[in-house]
């Protein structure tokens, strides 16, 4: 494994891990109680807490996004340094 290999999927799995924490993370407007991004308050909902909600939900999905991001590209470098290395032995 290379070391880019290494930081890339450790990047990844800490983003995932960080995009879980913040989708959980409760956000309030106005005073109200707004649940989170993955569980929103029960009932009726302030009109405030749309775009608390709306903010929370994005900044959840674009670093659950950045992480898959970076372990795909994990796998990406060790499938090609796993391919030159087959060329240096053949």
């Amino acid at each position: 494994m290379t070391a880019l290999n290494k930081v890339l999927g450790a990047a990844g799995v800490v983003l995932l891990l960080a995009g879980a924490l913040l989708g959980f993370r409760t956000v309030s407007a106005s005073g109200a109680n707004c649940g989170s991004a993955f569980r929103p308050a029960g009932g009726i909902t302030p009109m405030a807490c749309d775009n608390a909600l709306n903010g929370a939900s994005t900044l959840t999905t674009i670093v659950i996004i950045a992480g898959v991001l970076c372990l795909i590209a994990a796998v990406a470098v060790k499938v090609l340094h796993d391919r030159g290395q087959e060329k240096v032995v053949a």
